[in-house]
């Protein structure tokens, strides 16, 4: 079972920190810089290929089974071990992905939700944006830019306290 979790927490892991750090630093950005023609390009992603759907996924199963790894590792969450250097590192690692979670489900998601909304509005309108809907986008991209950066950089700090925390004395 353990091996079983571990497989589980470093693959799901894996592509949820990839695809954070990808849609923070290339993705988003990219969405920006296009202005409008990127809409189509976020839809497709989302309401297609369900993007979102698969993060949430590979977010709750890294959480769960590095709880699961996390209580073995401790004997049952035992004091001594999670006051231990390797007990606290993967502590404050868990901790970073708990947060990056929040950040992705109560801003990044909704915010992207609200934006996707706007751009189908946009596109079934069948004129230009007016003053107003580019402005809100522009609002809407850049809420989501900041929140996946975060989010983003939590993950990658996680993931550095998870692969030093063995090491920690």
């Amino acid at each position: 079972m353990l091996i079983l979790f571990r497989i589980i927490h470093v693959l799901a892991g894996v592509f949820w920190v990839g695809t954070a750090v990808f849609t923070a630093a290339f993705l988003i950005p990219t969405v920006r810089a296009v202005g409008p023609a990127g809409g189509p390009v976020m839809q497709q992603l989302a309401q297609v290929r369900k993007l979102p759907t698969y993060l949430m996924a590979a977010m709750f199963l890294t959480l769960l089974s590095g709880i699961g790894l996390y209580s073995k590792a401790s004997g049952g969450f035992s004091n001594a071990w999670m006051q231990s250097g390797p007990g606290m590192t993967f502590g404050l690692g868990g901790a970073l992905a708990l947060i990056a979670s929040v950040v992705g489900l109560v801003v990044v998601m909704p915010t992207t939700k609200r934006a996707g909304a706007l751009a189908a509005a946009i596109q079934t309108g069948g004129k230009p944006p007016s003053p107003g809907q580019v402005a809100e986008m522009q609002r809407l991209q850049a809420r989501a830019g900041r929140g996946s950066a975060l989010g983003a950089t939590l993950l990658v700090l996680a993931t550095t306290a998870m692969a030093v925390g063995r090491y920690i004395p």
